[in-house]
């Protein structure tokens, strides 16, 4: 996978997403988690813009991506996916990285 300055941004970083209970805490697990959705350029090996992802530590990128079960619906987690989307755009604004 190519890295973006996006991808690269991710590194080192707190878990945006921080799902209850599943969130490592990690930071040397976090990637930038895309978010999928209907009607976005999404699918079988195409991914949405990075600004439309989060930075997520492995366990919660799992959570998201539904490789883990979790207490949590769909629903939930794509709001938690969501909001850590927005808290990650937030820091990328503060740090200058993308203009508001």
């Amino acid at each position: 996978m190519k890295q973006t300055k996006f991808t690269k941004a991710a590194r080192g970083r707190d878990c945006q997403v921080r799902v209850p209970g599943v969130c490592n805490g990690n930071p040397e697990t976090t990637v930038l988690a895309h978010l999928r959705m209907a009607g976005t350029l999404c699918g079988t090996g195409l991914k949405p813009h990075d600004l439309q992802a989060a930075w997520a530590c492995s366990a919660c990128h799992d959570a998201v991506d539904a490789r883990l079960n979790t207490e949590f619906s769909r629903e939930q987690l794509r709001t938690m996916h969501m909001e850590g989307m927005v808290r990650t755009i937030d820091i990328l604004v503060s740090e200058g990285k993308v203009a508001a």
